[in-house]
């Protein structure tokens, strides 16, 4: 008999203001960006681990805001002339990427330039403080040294908890709260360690067509060596 191959339902990311859990690990990081009218130099770094909810964050200071979101891939000048000439708040994730790279960090330095003349609001993500950055060019690390910074901290376990049912509920898992609970307790404390633990899940029940359970997540976690000790 021939394997039926699974056909995955598409995972729809909700990036809503509801749909951020708020706990001791990002409390402050979402009040700073609450703030923005008050930041110095009306800029803020907003820096954490991968997964750690950095772009749903700019995603709901877009909303809030009208902020126009860039991709550090496509920061070049051409493109920060387009934007300048707009009068909304920028934000540009990954901006860390551009350090150590001549012509991106030109780009960053003209952007951070033109929104300071411009007034305008510029937030940046990041996974490390833009005074870690390898930064070459003189002028920008000078600046990058002086940018505040708003950290989001490794998830407590409310948190992760709540990242799990989240995942789950992105690729439209219906699950119980013991399996959460049970699950949170055995993977790694980190985001990147939840994204890893519910893709396999999704995976493996969707090949074999069973929904997901704890004797599920014990087997797949086992067997890609997820399970923390």
């Amino acid at each position: 008999m021939t394997r039926q191959l699974p056909l995955p339902l598409p995972s729809r990311t909700s990036l809503g203001r509801g749909d951020f859990f708020v706990s001791a690990a990002n409390a402050e990081a979402l009040a700073a960006l609450d703030g923005w009218r008050d930041w110095p130099d009306a800029r803020l770094a907003l820096v954490g681990p991968e997964g750690a909810g950095k772009s749903h964050l700019v995603a709901v200071w877009a909303q809030e805001t009208g902020a126009r979101v860039l991709a550090w891939e496509a920061l070049d000048t051409a493109a920060i002339a387009g934007e300048i000439g707009e009068s909304r708040p920028i934000a540009l994730e990954d901006a860390d990427r551009l350090a150590g790279d001549a012509e991106g960090e030109r780009a960053l330095f003209h952007l951070l330039n033109l929104c300071r003349e411009a007034r305008r609001p510029l937030l940046l993500t990041a996974r490390r403080a833009p005074a870690h950055w390898p930064a070459t060019l003189p002028d920008l690390a000078s600046r990058l040294q002086a940018m505040s910074v708003a950290r989001l901290a490794p998830p407590d376990d409310a948190l992760l908890a709540a990242v799990l049912v989240k995942l789950f509920a992105d690729r439209q898992i219906r699950v119980g709260p013991e399996l959460v609970t049970w699950l949170a307790r055995r993977i790694d404390r980190s985001f990147a360690a939840a994204q890893a633990a519910v893709a396999a899940l999704d995976a493996v029940a969707l090949a074999e067509k069973r929904p997901v359970t704890r004797a599920l997540a014990a087997r797949v976690l086992q067997t890609n060596g997820q399970e923390s000790a």
